[in-house]
């Protein structure tokens, strides 16, 4: 699936609803653990069944969820899958409307906070994962770029996340984690 073949995001309500910290992280669970039940949700996150059962109405009502009936064990038992294996949108597609704007831009913000504590959560217990100190990594390179050289950039980075993404894990017996990976090309000044 290539980038353009991802349903994109352009109602504020959608991206507003995938933007409350929990949601995202209901978002996260399901893409790395696959489809699941609130109470199964619930036990991931350390929330109550009951909030967890709240904020799946909310993904579901905005189309970034749908129900799983076919996993169910008896007619009482809810799973939840994502709708679409990612999503994407872009802030300019927001710029016709100043509240559509302010939605985007906090969006952008919450997306930020959430990586960047993701990376800060790793180095507050890397001292207790030794086997992971030497794999884990972080890069930045200054670039002299193109708004098109961006736009080229970024296809060759999400073209290498789509290959290891659809990876078969391979049969060796290994243990695999997830890993998160982020990367962000913003014009800057140093």
């Amino acid at each position: 699936m290539t980038e353009s073949d991802l349903p994109k995001v352009t109602d504020s309500r959608v991206l507003s609803a995938m933007s409350h910290p929990l949601r995202r992280r209901l978002l996260d669970v399901l893409k790395v653990y696959g489809p699941a039940t609130a109470s199964a949700l619930a036990e991931r996150t350390g929330q109550a069944v009951a909030n967890i059962s709240h904020h799946l109405k909310v993904l579901g009502a905005a189309g970034l969820i749908v129900e799983a009936p076919e996993l169910a064990r008896d007619r009482r038992e809810r799973w939840w899958r994502l709708a679409a294996p990612d999503v994407r949108w872009v802030t300019r597609d927001f710029d016709d409307d100043p509240a559509r704007q302010a939605v985007a831009e906090a969006a952008v913000s919450l997306n930020l906070d959430r990586q960047v504590a993701l990376a800060r959560a790793w180095f507050a217990v890397r001292e207790e994962r030794p086997e992971w100190n030497g794999a884990a990594f972080s890069a930045d390179r200054w670039l002299h770029l193109t708004p098109d050289e961006l736009g080229e950039l970024e296809r060759d980075i999400l073209a290498v996340l789509d290959r290891w993404s659809r990876r078969e894990p391979r049969g060796d017996g290994r243990d695999r984690e997830p890993v998160f990976l982020f990367a962000y090309g913003v014009p800057a000044q140093p």
